[in-house]
């Protein structure tokens, strides 16, 4: 039973030893992996998972989550295996709160960036809610780079209420200080509430830092709710972004790093499909 998933996964990888050649060096390696998207597996077992993901030939995680685990343990086990942090995802009490933690679990990983995914609201995000943030992530990005590390947000789609000539998410990124504030971008939740992304790439090049490379399920009609079922996350290249679209605006970005992202129940068969597609387009 375990011949034609390593047959998949074993043909991924052939297909994506050109990509860095199609993508005119967009993708200068294979992409990472946020932990989310094993998240049922790292939670029964980390190095067994960590196994899994190297034999798709991934080597570069985005943790956002300890599972229960130290930072020491994780990174024993992504050393003994070849493999790296590059972000460490954490809560916004976390920085609010816990920053020094923070700080020496990122450094621990061995991660370059400390990335938070939600600002906590309640209802539609208004103009009040986004100065705060600007505030917050300004103090944020500062401590962390005063201790070496680089501070990014990751838009979760409903930043992007309209505000003045842009939307909430334009005033973030033009109120908050480039020296301590960056952005990775999760193509589905700039898609989700009808934004472009390959448009929001070009309109600030410099910003974005990261990329969550995520499908949309064809049909489904996106809002401002920050939320989808788990299950409208698919393959890459099967669902409604424009994907070759987005990685070349992303070639003339400040993007270092790239990871696949899939929420769905399905993600240890979609990925290898995911960076099959990669490589075909």
């Amino acid at each position: 039973m375990k011949r034609p998933f390593l047959l998949t996964v074993a043909a991924a990888m052939l297909a994506f030893t050109a990509l860095g050649q199609k993508f005119g060096g967009t993708l200068k390696e294979m992409p990472g992996m946020v932990s989310y998207t094993m998240r049922n597996e790292f939670s029964k077992d980390v190095p067994g998972t960590l196994d899994k993901i190297k034999a798709m030939g991934i080597t570069n995680m985005e943790f956002s989550n300890l599972f229960k685990q130290t930072a020491a343990d994780i990174r024993k086990e992504l050393d003994a295996r070849g493999m790296r942090c590059t972000s460490f995802g954490v809560g916004y009490p976390d920085l609010e709160k816990n920053m020094e933690t923070v700080i020496a679990n990122a450094k621990t990983l061995g991660a370059k960036y400390v990335r938070v995914a939600w600002i906590p609201h309640e209802g539609k995000f208004t103009p009040e809610m986004a100065k705060k943030t600007v505030d917050d992530f300004n103090r944020f990005g500062k401590q962390l780079k005063d201790s070496g590390l680089m501070f990014v947000y990751h838009n979760h789609g409903f930043e992007f209420e309209p505000y003045e000539n842009g939307t909430l998410f334009d005033y973030i990124v033009q109120q908050t200080n480039p020296d301590y504030v960056n952005f990775e971008m999760d193509v589905l939740w700039v898609y989700f509430p009808g934004q472009d992304p390959a448009a929001l790439l070009k309109k600030y090049p410099t910003r974005f830092k990261l990329m969550h490379l995520k499908d949309l399920k064809k049909g489904i009609q996106g809002n401002m709710s920050g939320g989808t079922p788990p299950e409208n996350d698919v393959a890459l290249g099967s669902g409604q972004i424009d994907l070759p679209a987005v990685l070349k605006a992303a070639r003339n970005s400040g993007i270092e790093y790239y990871y696949i992202e899939d929420e769905s129940p399905s993600a240890q068969q979609q990925v290898p499909q995911s960076i099959a597609y990669l490589k075909s387009i």
